[in-house]
């Protein structure tokens, strides 16, 4: 029998429109952003565009899988935890290619970038806090992962400002560090929790539900 962790029903409908809203306005976003970035020849631009591809994909897996058997969310669960891991590694990289190599920063593309990730992450995570306590793998998984973004986009624009008029560059490499941290944490509480909570039979009615099902309070 298929089984997953138990949600509420209010909770299951409210959180797949919420899932898949996130999903489609960072695509409509990031459309736009490539767009633009084409129409006047910025690769910085462009490529902070292309970026967003990776939130799309994680609320975009998370709104498919969630709702079905438990192998389903298990595996989306266990893939935004080894994609956060990969980015862990990735920030560490990244840092060390920055110290090797100072990077000039380009002032006007790396304020509208940071500036509309600022503001995004505060909406996400605002529009997921509700979601915070629940135990399922896939929502534990976008929490954590909205809940870094909200803080290491806030961190980063901050560091880049402080970075263009500070004449030393280890804060922003302090930051690098602390943001890999949080990767690795939110790995490790995924899978800490795909082993340690207790699973239930799974109700069908719940994912076929969620996308007609009136929802209140989003």
């Amino acid at each position: 029998m298929s089984e997953t962790i138990a949600v509420a029903p209010r909770i299951a409908r409210a959180y797949t429109l919420t899932i898949w809203g996130i999903a489609l306005s960072i695509l409509v976003f990031a459309t736009g952003v490539v767009a633009w970035a084409l129409a006047v020849g910025n690769a910085q631009l462009f490529k902070d565009g292309v970026d967003w591809v990776y939130d799309v994909a994680l609320y975009g897996v998370a709104a498919v899988v969630f709702g079905r058997d438990a192998r389903a969310e298990r595996l989306a669960a266990m893939a935004i935890g080894a994609v956060m891991a990969v980015a862990g590694f990735h920030t560490l990289y990244d840092l060390a290619a920055k110290i090797a190599v100072p990077r000039p920063i380009e002032i006007w593309a790396l304020g509208f970038s940071a500036g509309s990730a600022v503001v995004i992450a505060v909406l996400i995570v605002g529009v997921l806090w509700r979601f915070r306590r629940e135990d399922n793998p896939v929502i534990k998984a976008t929490w954590l992962s909205s809940r870094n973004d909200v803080i290491s986009t806030t961190g980063f624009a901050l560091v880049g400002l402080f970075a263009r008029i500070a004449p030393v560059r280890w804060p922003e490499y302090v930051f690098d560090l602390f943001v890999a941290g949080l990767c690795f944490q939110a790995t490790w509480a995924i899978w800490r929790s795909l082993r340690a909570k207790p699973v239930e039979p799974a109700d069908p009615s719940v994912h076929n539900k969620a996308a007609t099902a009136p929802v209140g309070g989003l």
